[in-house]
């Protein structure tokens, strides 16, 4: 469902959040759907229950899932939420990466060839 990176620099809460925003962007998880419990999750990822929790609350601050006493996490009606974050990642790597000398031209051509990839470019 989701993976996380124990060695890598980002944050696992981060990851999580990465991960499930991810999942609702790609429509694997649609408006409704229930997540797992955050003592579940953990005991599946191997992580502490309050890192799943951290990374639930903040979704959920964000608009991305609701939770509902007694009964869990669930994914919210995306007005946007998913879209905005993702296009703020992609903002800042864009930016990183014509900081580090990669040409504008590059980056319409790897995003283009990630249209081709996905199969949605456009026609």
């Amino acid at each position: 469902m989701i993976n996380i990176d124990l060695t890598g620099r980002i944050p696992i809460y981060e990851q999580i959040c990465k991960g499930f925003s991810e999942l609702i962007g790609s429509g694997a998880l649609k408006e409704n759907d229930k997540l797992p419990g955050a003592r579940t999750l953990a005991k599946e990822l191997g992580l502490n229950p309050n890192t799943v929790a951290k990374a639930y609350s903040r979704l959920e601050h964000d608009g991305i899932i609701y939770s509902v006493a007694g009964k869990g996490c669930f994914v919210a009606k995306q007005k946007g939420h998913i879209e905005k974050k993702l296009f703020e990642a992609f903002d800042a790597a864009a930016i990183a990466a014509l900081r580090a000398g990669v040409t504008a031209d590059e980056l319409k051509q790897r995003v283009d060839d990630a249209a081709v990839s996905s199969g949605k470019e456009d026609n």
